[in-house]
């Protein structure tokens, strides 16, 4: 999607970017894996400036954008945010007409073919949300049926935006679904907490164990995030140290970027425990600066 950034208060200027919670996942994922791994990114465009540019930025990050379609009569999302002084912020979407609504779409039957190839497929709620209801169901199904036939590892992120979906039933149908059928999920505890109304943090966890989910971690912000493997156990203090000098700016893409660290780590061969402090240490270097994503520039003096 496109972004725009808001400036604090009266402020009449924006700064144009392009963000989205995969997207954003994909771009740090990249910057971290640099050439040991090939990062793509599956999508629907518009013909339009807009998303000639979002192309040309996947580009200069080195994604690899072979998989993206093409829409002649829709173009690119769009969003922006507004920041306060805590680095907490306001989203507004306009983004009801976006080409990224037709994902997987054609005249008679959804194609998902240009899945088949990949080793592992990370997809969002906010992925489902924007789908309708039954295309939804049959890439579920498809991702269950890659699972079992090449052995794809499926990774999940329960983003839960309300206003996307037609109901809150709905949303934890899909979303229940969508963990049944999870090998890495990475859900945050919000999120979580927002949709199924789960009293605490065992209640989170007790439920997502009952989905069969054996891998992972549950983000928590600045409490850091809790491992979902070997029983449940609370991360050690190394996987959930923060710096005493850090600071938040904006935390727009905290869980995408924990993930792009959590999943390198992975990647990698790293253990669980690595890959919990990576994703951390990611996330934290990223809310210290504005926008969903750092200026490549500003990354590499990181």
């Amino acid at each position: 999607m496109v972004e725009l950034t808001l400036g604090q208060h009266e402020s009449t200027h924006a700064k144009l970017g392009f963000a989205g919670d995969t997207l954003n996942t994909a771009v740090y994922l990249k910057r971290l894996l640099g050439n040991s791994a090939t990062v793509s990114f599956t999508t629907v465009l518009g013909r339009d400036p807009l998303s000639t540019r979002l192309v040309n930025f996947l580009h200069s990050e080195s994604i690899d954008t072979s998989t993206i379609s093409y829409s002649a009569d829709r173009l690119v999302g769009l969003y922006a945010i507004t920041t306060d002084s805590d680095g907490e912020r306001t989203f507004s979407y306009w983004r009801n007409q976006s080409a990224a609504r037709t994902l997987f779409q054609t005249t008679n039957t959804p194609d998902f073919s240009v899945l088949n190839e990949f080793d592992v497929l990370c997809l969002s709620a906010i992925t489902l949300a924007i789908l309708p209801a039954d295309i939804r169901l049959a890439l579920l199904n498809y991702l269950a049926t890659l699972r079992q036939e090449k052995n794809t590892l499926v990774v999940f992120d329960s983003n839960y935006r309300q206003k996307l979906w037609e109901s809150k039933q709905a949303a934890q149908r899909t979303i229940s679904d969508a963990w049944r059928i999870t090998d890495i999920a990475l859900p945050s505890v919000d999120d979580e907490t927002d949709l199924f109304a789960d009293n605490n943090e065992a209640a989170t966890i007790s439920r997502l164990k009952n989905y069969g989910i054996t891998r992972g971690a549950l983000k928590r912000g600045a409490k850091g995030p809790l491992s979902l493997e070997n029983n449940y156990e609370q991360s050690p203090d190394p996987a959930i140290y923060t710096p005493e000098n850090y600071t938040v700016v904006d935390t727009t893409a905290a869980g995408d970027s924990f993930n792009a660290g959590y999943l390198s780590a992975l990647v990698q061969g790293e253990n669980a425990t690595q890959a919990l402090q990576s994703g951390h240490q990611c996330a934290v270097r990223v809310i210290a600066h504005s926008g969903a994503i750092v200026p490549a520039d500003q990354w590499r003096k990181l």
